[in-house]
């Protein structure tokens, strides 16, 4: 066995989602932020396609790496790899690190909580997690501030027509389409359908719904769909079903579209700080979420939720790139990753 490089991953999901976190064999970005680290790490490009592209990876698994925050009052940072994107932030995978960095004892695991902060590429995460007898039992993430750039928006998609979507910032940009009009129950069933119509609601708001943080414009554009069921209440459960570029369906109910989703009802008067609410995805898994606060973004009414749900640890592995691999960057085939990146 050869190996130019060698990679220590340890496998994790939460929800159902691959959140898997690169914990050995990759330096620090450079960068004074993370922010900056995921800028650099982006620009080559090389470890996300080596993690999640094929023989190695997938269309359906994400990479986090960890990295030295660049804040003296956070424990760790944290850079997120996505099949198309670096998001600024992830529910998922902020649960999946957390979990990591306390089952592996980066961190020290205090029972029967233990509190630690984050430092993702869209800012500082707080995190509460529930621990007993080793096992970092659930994950509750103080997310960075959300809002709603515009409710009841007008979308010409093809082959659809006009919907009404609202774009709100979860810490990724999101436009929430409403299930029932596009006559989904939102089952597993439907995932596949689900996915295409997603995807083209995604490329549709990007054109026509230009969008953009007011601190930090190179977060922008919409990335993300949400599709889902009429609201059920404060306190309820309500279906959703998120669509991550290329075109397929998060497993877990996704901690972003829930703070996007959440910003959007308090924007709405629906909800109102202390509110809670749980989201369920298509396989039935379900984060819970809360609203901690009212505060500001620039000058937008904005939200600080905060998300719970649970990780399990999959694996402990060594990735590994012989020499003589011809993939050392991994390929794609339009059968399992559709869309325009398979022409890379």
């Amino acid at each position: 066995m050869r190996s130019g490089r060698t990679l220590t991953v340890v496998g994790c999901h939460a929800g159902g989602e691959v959140g898997n976190v690169v914990v050995g064999g990759v330096l620090p970005p450079p960068g004074e932020t993370v922010f900056e680290q995921m800028q650099a790490l982006r620009a080559d490009d090389s470890l996300r396609r080596l993690l999640l592209r094929e023989p190695r990876g997938s269309v359906a698994v994400h990479a986090n790496l960890i990295v030295p925050s660049t804040r003296d009052d956070c424990d760790a940072g944290f850079i997120i790899m996505e099949p198309t994107e670096y998001p600024a932030m992830s529910g998922s995978n902020t649960i999946c690190v957390a979990t990591v960095l306390l089952e592996t004892g980066m961190v020290e695991m205090r029972e029967p909580e233990t509190t630690l902060r984050l430092e993702a590429p869209a800012g500082v995460v707080q995190v509460r997690a529930a621990c007993r007898d080793g096992r970092c039992e659930s994950v509750e993430l103080t997310n960075v501030p959300c809002f709603v750039d515009r409710l009841d928006a007008l979308l010409e998609v093809d082959g659809i027509g006009t919907l009404t979507v609202d774009v709100a910032f979860g810490g990724m940009w999101y436009a929430i389409a409403d299930a029932e009009a596009l006559g989904f129950v939102l089952e597993p069933s439907e995932a596949r359908e689900l996915a295409l119509i997603g995807e083209q609601i995604r490329l549709a708001a990007r054109e026509q719904l230009p969008c953009a943080h007011p601190e930090n414009p190179q977060i922008a554009g919409v990335s993300i769909v949400q599709i889902a069921e009429p609201w059920q209440g404060v306190g309820a459960v309500s279906k959703n079903a998120v669509v991550v570029a290329p075109g397929r369906l998060d497993r877990s109910a996704t901690g972003t579209g829930l703070s996007a989703r959440m910003a959007a009802l308090h924007a709405r008067g629906s909800m109102r700080a202390g509110d809670a609410m749980t989201h369920a995805s298509v396989i039935g898994s379900t984060f819970g979420g809360r609203i901690v606060s009212e505060t500001t973004v620039g000058d937008r009414p904005a939200i600080v939720p905060a998300i719970r749900g649970s990780a399990w640890i999959t694996a402990i592995t060594q990735v590994l790139v012989d020499p003589t691999d011809p993939f050392p960057e991994g390929y794609l085939l339009s059968d399992t990753w559709p869309g325009p990146d398979v022409q890379e």
